[in-house]
């Protein structure tokens, strides 16, 4: 590629240490500014990642007409003064809006009886000026006169609470800075439950602010000792009980307050128990306990608040079934999960009179799930709905009759024919034998020859499922002739909380041979061949991408890793950065045990790149990242320039304004995926 210039070189210096009786060369471990997570100030770091930026735009320079074109396009599919359909909340009706050319959303409310609309929140004032800029928690007081919400301006995810009179407009002087977590109102609207984050962006607290205190002055209501344990803030459905929930990947615990009477003593719902999981919702003085105690896929038990240690068996767990949530309204409960991989909502009775009933939806594959439903008492459920060939679309489903009235579809300004596409739920025999899902869509007229281009998506960890939903953005692919895949590997929890703990701690190689794995089944299938196959993953899945480059690069056309966990056994040595200690259980803990520091450098990607030729490669990170440290991927992509024998193209870009999520706003995200897009496309030969 004689049009690529010559990319920068970060310096190496020399740097080892030695751990369980194994010394590690890490000559790229100055990348890690000192003095984190002061702001990154090193004149060398942020030397070479501008250079690594400035390479990026010379390298993608001659591609910038058609990122411009991917971009008009993927904008040309989004309505520009989209709102979401009103919802009921009291006496109020709630919903949100974009202005014409609009970054950000504006919040509004009016009378249920009548009235005028109010503007609660105009995001795109609070934006103007500012490089980055994302709300966190958004909270109406009960009594509907004011407004706690927060908001990071960084990338940081450090919030900053303000509190806002509805009636003048004005902001009280509450202002708490340093937050993670929601805003909880008490009864009365005198205050609020929150959490702030520690010194090592870890919260490990819920306290309590009453309007007009100093923050400094705020109750603390619960403290955790263990560094892996997170602390959050909530209510149950009926807004009778405030929840303060503290647990890890594995274990939790929770604890229940008067919502009129926050100084009362926690009610402790169930004593921490190894392995563990639960949550809790309320109904007449009866706890409605989701929980994993006796099998992976969940199951639901029912107490009396008075002796919540006397659980009794409502729905028993179910090999087939997994239980996903539970939320009681004042007539009913519904009960979400997956069957076999596909969502199911069904609704129950308090009184068993009427059998439970699962909501039937039109496509054979899909992706549904309960809404924004914020009052108790009910006769309608808000439900979303979409798969990967329909948009988008909100349903109101009345539960006397069991109708479903569409209350929105997702609007393509610039058309949509769904007859262009086709999708397809196909399983992949993994290597060890396990049968694999892999959802996929493509263009009607598609080749099964083996000349199609493919791009595949995976994820695989942490329990989070890879929904096969609808994107407006894909359609640029699909459009191409560049059919698109979602991997369901294990890690995830797409098909049980199981197929989770098959794919984390020792099981962690079956996520990546998954994917694998799949990859060579859609080439036997006809839908592709090695080299014409591009892959993407984000965070963890950005591991994956890592992995799997090592293991099979002759696979891959292109690998995308934005914000990529690569440096895996350094971050997981290191104690002292924010999400080390509670990731233990989804990695294991190296510091302690040697087998897990094997299994970890085994696989970690910045430690087993190798000299051998490797795909193109897109990276990303954020300066600001508090989740994958910003010199993850830059440690890797100056190992992998270092190292590889090809002369395929590798770019680095790094956010220096943002964090995980990359920039904020409508449009500047839109534009970062038109690029990365770009990259793609040019690298599978596409036609620009």
């Amino acid at each position: 590629m004689n049009d690529i210039p010559t990319p920068p070189a970060a310096a190496q210096r020399p740097h080892s240490y030695t751990r369980h009786g194994a010394t590690i060369d890490d000559p790229w471990a100055w990348l890690r500014a000192p003095g984190y997570p002061a702001p990154v100030e090193d004149a060398d770091v942020l030397g070479y990642l501008k250079a690594e930026n400035d390479y990026y735009e010379t390298v993608m320079e001659p591609r910038q007409p058609l990122a411009e074109t991917l971009f008009k396009e993927m904008r040309g599919r989004i309505k520009e003064d989209d709102a979401t359909v009103p919802q009921k909340d009291g006496d109020w009706l709630y919903w949100t809006d974009f202005e014409e050319g609009g970054e950000y959303r504006r919040w509004w409310r009016k009378p249920v009886s009548g009235g005028a609309d109010q503007l609660l929140l105009d995001e795109p004032k609070l934006a103007e000026g500012k490089e980055y800029f994302v709300l966190g928690a958004f909270s109406v007081s009960p009594d509907g006169r004011l407004l706690a919400y927060a908001v990071d301006d960084s990338g940081a995810e450090r919030f900053e609470i303000r509190v806002k009179d509805l009636a003048s407009g004005d902001l009280l002087p509450d202002t708490i800075p340093g937050v993670l977590s929601d805003v909880i109102w008490t009864a009365d609207s005198k205050g609020f439950l929150y959490g702030l984050a520690n010194e090592h962006w870890r919260t490990d607290n819920a306290r309590w602010h009453r309007l007009g205190d100093d923050p400094a002055d705020d109750i603390e209501l619960y403290h955790e000792d263990d560094d892996g344990w997170r602390v959050s803030v909530g209510e149950t459905q009926s807004r009778n009980w405030l929840v303060i929930a503290a647990g890890d990947h594995v274990t939790s615990e929770v604890y229940l307050l008067p919502a009129d009477n926050p100084g009362a003593k926690p009610l402790l719902v169930a004593p921490r128990k190894p392995g563990r999981e639960y949550d809790v919702e309320e109904h007449d003085g009866t706890l409605f306990i989701h929980t994993n105690d006796v099998h992976t896929n969940w199951r639901l038990v029912t107490v009396s608040i008075d002796a919540p240690g006397q659980w009794e068996e409502r729905i028993a767990a179910s090999d087939d079934f997994y239980m996903t949530g539970v939320t009681c309204f004042a007539d009913f409960f519904v009960v979400e999960g997956r069957d076999r991989g596909l969502d199911q909502v069904e609704i129950h009775r308090y009184d068993r009179a009427i059998a439970p009933h699962r909501i039937v939806f039109p496509e054979d594959s899909y992706v549904a799930g309960a809404g924004d439903n914020p009052e108790y008492a009910i006769d309608t459920l808000r439900l979303g709905y979409q798969s990967m060939v329909t948009p988008g679309t909100v349903y109101d489903y009345t539960i006397a009759t069991g109708e479903l009235e569409t209350l929105k579809v997702q609007e393509i300004p610039s058309g949509y024919d769904a007859s262009k596409y086709a999708t397809e739920r196909l399983e992949v025999e993994a290597r060890d034998g396990t049968m694999v899902p892999v959802s996929i869509v493509y263009p009607a007229d598609f080749p099964r020859d083996g000349s199609g281009k493919l791009y595949l998506y995976g994820y695989g960890a942490y329990g989070h499922a890879v929904a096969p939903g609808f994107s407006t953005g894909r359609m640029s692919f699909l459009d191409r002739g560049v059919a698109f895949a979602i991997a369901h590997i294990r890690g995830g929890d797409d098909l049980g909380q199981q197929w989770y703990h098959d794919g984390k701690l020792e099981k962690r190689a079956n996520s990546f041979n998954d994917f694998v794995d799949i990859a060579k089944g859609l080439i036997e299938r006809g839908f592709t061949a090695p080299g014409k196959i591009a892959i993407c993953g984000r965070s963890a899945g950005g591991e994956l991408m890592g992995a799997v480059a090592n293991s099979n690069p002759e696979l891959w056309g292109v690998v995308v890793a934005d914000v990529p966990f690569v440096d895996v056994l350094n971050t997981m040595l290191d104690a002292t950065l924010p999400l080390t200690p509670g990731e233990w259980p989804e990695w294991g803990n190296p510091i302690e045990d040697k087998a897990a520091f094997d299994l970890i450098r085994g696989y970690s990607p910045y430690d087993n790149v190798e000299a051998k030729n490797y795909p193109p490669m897109f990276i990303s990170g954020g300066l600001n990242d508090p989740r994958v440290t910003y010199w993850e991927p830059a440690k890797w992509a100056a190992k992998l320039r270092a190292t590889k024998t090809d002369d395929n193209v590798l770019v680095l870009k790094t956010n220096m304004g943002a964090g995980h999520g990359g920039k904020s706003g409508r449009w500047e995200s839109l534009r970062e995926m038109a690029e990365e897009n770009a990259f793609v496309l040019w690298q599978l030969g596409v036609a620009e």
